[in-house]
């Protein structure tokens, strides 16, 4: 009996060849090369982009500009790893040309922005565009939110996110960092958006943010440490921190349930080993105690958080022409939240979920406009 056909290699194209895409989309290719070639790489730089294509190998196409290559290559994926100012109008213009796309975060810059990309995916079969959120990818989180929504650790009552890492002077002298019109925010947004994403993934959507920011350390436009205090639907209560001013460097999340505590703590990326379960006392002492605990801990692979975990489903939704993980209703969530912390940090005022729409100036851009953050000239001449 002859073996079934083999489904053709989707197409797939790099848009941005420095080190996200030679550290992250080169490896996740190459992991699911069976299933995607890797055709053509974009970037406005020629000597990066030559040693990009030297170090994805033969067969693949350079260019200057996104428009040839879409209608050259017309690839059934793109991937972008650019400036954040640029994710709008490239990942409309690869949607638009009928091309998936998975975007590095922030996938763009407001909700306004959003909501112009989700307006240019398709509206059955896709395409659509994902945003790189590649920790709720990991088995381990899989795993964990899977405990959390079926009630198998009691009902999440306290939780903290933080996003505590360290960056220096050296790291803000790339011009386009700092700057709300084309990072848009500081760690809250460029850093923190990450955990924030996860956390929002564990618990669920949430309802009310009330915030602090500031601007203690570098001399940039955007904040560069912020606090929150946040409510969720199920009436659980977080707290949520950003920082790039930390020397001891970590990301951690910590979930305290009825029956236990779930903790989380690494720092760019998770495996299986780095989540711990406490079971609580009343727990700890009955007699399947620790048959519940071995349950609670043991995914049934060790899959570590990566662009590699999080093609793999977008890969698998793109065949099947459905939405992938990582966008819509979930993406936006995740900015959505983004922009009611800085709302609330420069209004001083509880921001609640859907408050933020068009003629919010909020919605238009993360730091609102507001006198107190407005953008400096530049940044000499803020010295």
């Amino acid at each position: 009996m002859p073996a079934p056909p083999t489904a053709p290699r989707l197409r797939a194209a790099v848009v941005g060849t420095g080190a996200i895409a030679i550290g992250g989309h080169l490896p996740a290719l190459a992991a699911h090369a069976d299933e995607v070639e890797l055709v053509a790489a974009v970037d406005v730089d020629a000597e990066r982009l030559d040693a990009f294509r030297a170090e994805a190998g033969e067969g693949v196409a350079g260019y200057a500009e996104l428009d040839e290559m879409l209608e050259r290559e017309r690839p059934d994926l793109v991937l972008i790893g650019t400036p954040p100012a640029f994710h709008r109008e490239q990942v409309v213009t690869a949607l638009r040309a009928g091309a998936w796309v998975l975007c590095e975060k922030p996938l763009c810059l407001s909700l306004a922005e959003y909501d112009a990309i989700a307006a240019a995916e398709g509206t059955d079969g896709g395409p659509y565009a994902a945003v790189v959120f590649q920790h709720r990818h990991g088995s381990g989180a899989v795993h964990a939110r899977e405990l959390l929504t079926s009630g198998a650790l009691g009902r999440p009552l306290v939780a903290h996110c933080q996003t505590t890492w360290y960056r220096d002077t050296a790291y803000y002298s790339v011009p386009w960092r700092g700057r709300w019109a084309t990072e848009g925010g500081g760690p809250t947004m460029g850093h923190g958006i990450h955990q924030t994403d996860l956390l929002l993934h564990l618990l669920g959507d949430w309802t009310e943010v009330r915030a602090m920011a500031g601007r203690l350390v570098h001399d940039v436009e955007s904040e560069d440490v912020s606090t929150a205090l946040v409510r969720f639907e199920g009436g659980a209560l977080a707290t949520v921190v950003n920082s790039v001013l930390s020397p001891q460097e970590t990301s951690r999340i910590r979930i305290d349930c009825t029956d236990a505590t779930v903790e989380l703590t690494h720092l760019y990326g998770h495996t299986n080993d780095d989540w711990v379960y406490t079971p609580a006392p009343h727990v700890a002492d009955t007699a399947d105690a620790a048959e519940r605990v071995r349950a609670w801990r043991t995914p049934a692979a060790d899959l570590p958080s990566s662009h590699t975990a999080q093609l793999a489903g977008l890969l698998a939704a793109l065949r099947e022409g459905v939405r992938p993980p990582g966008s819509g209703h979930d993406a936006r969530r995740t900015l959505e939240f983004t922009a009611a912390l800085y709302k609330a940090a420069f209004t001083g005022l509880p921001v609640r979920a859907g408050e933020i729409g068009p003629g919010d100036p909020y919605y238009d851009a993360m730091h609102g406009d507001h006198p107190d953050w407005a953008p400096h000239t530049s940044v000499e001449e803020s010295r």
